[in-house]
């Protein structure tokens, strides 16, 4: 395996915080909490996908756990995740890290997908976020959560709003409905508010939950 890509942020990000803190009273307070931190991509997009899928339904301190565990099968766990490697794990193995039986076969799936080439990651920067969604959730494990994790982890688009996150529906309730439920109608007026930048904004108030970055 190839040594470890250096994690970038993207080039709007600053842009981005600028436009949020006049526009929007709760980012104008949540912006400047936390400094020079950033949404950072790894640069692999096979190692996004499958940390997505480790994460999913889990805390952000369980699956950095988990993701601890299985990546120190590796002979170098500083290095990237490759399908082929992936595809040699003993499941045994797998099981042992921390990953549920349905989460192997997700993970081995996802392998499977792009060692034989059914996924068009050279095209995926000139798509829409809607097609590469679409091309996503033809994999085993990926539903539209896991996709949108990785349009903005990886690919960092700057626009994306994902609904179906729990610490996002939690985050706007906390902050913008002093606690009180909010309806997927509701969040997504506030995030549309947040526009063209939901991506940054949404990271925001991941951060208001929980001062741990978010990586995939």
């Amino acid at each position: 395996m190839d040594s470890a890509p250096s994690l970038v942020a993207p080039g709007y990000w600053d842009d981005a915080c600028r436009h949020l803190v006049k526009r929007d009273r709760v980012m104008k307070n949540l912006i400047p909490r936390f400094g020079e931190a950033r949404l950072q991509s790894r640069g692999d997009a096979f190692t996004t996908l499958a940390r997505s899928i480790v994460g999913q339904q889990i805390s952000v301190k369980s699956a950095q756990a988990v993701w601890g565990r299985f990546i120190a099968l590796s002979v170098d766990p500083t290095a990237p995740l490759t399908p082929d490697w992936l595809q040699g794990l003993a499941i045994d193995s797998m099981r042992a890290a921390g990953l549920s039986a349905r989460k192997v076969d997700y993970l081995r799936d996802l392998a499977n997908h792009f060692l034989e080439r059914s996924v068009h990651e050279t095209d995926w920067l000139s798509m829409d976020d809607e097609a590469i969604i679409e091309e996503l959730v033809a994999i085993r494990g990926i539903g539209r959560w896991t996709a949108e994790m990785f349009l903005i982890f990886h690919l960092m688009r700057p626009n994306v709003l994902p609904l179906d996150d729990v610490g996002l529906i939690k985050g706007i309730s906390l902050n913008y409905f002093s606690g009180e439920p909010v309806s997927r109608a509701e969040a997504r007026e506030v995030g549309d508010a947040w526009a063209p930048f939901r991506s940054v904004a949404t990271w925001y108030i991941w951060r208001s939950l929980d001062p741990l970055p978010v990586e995939y």
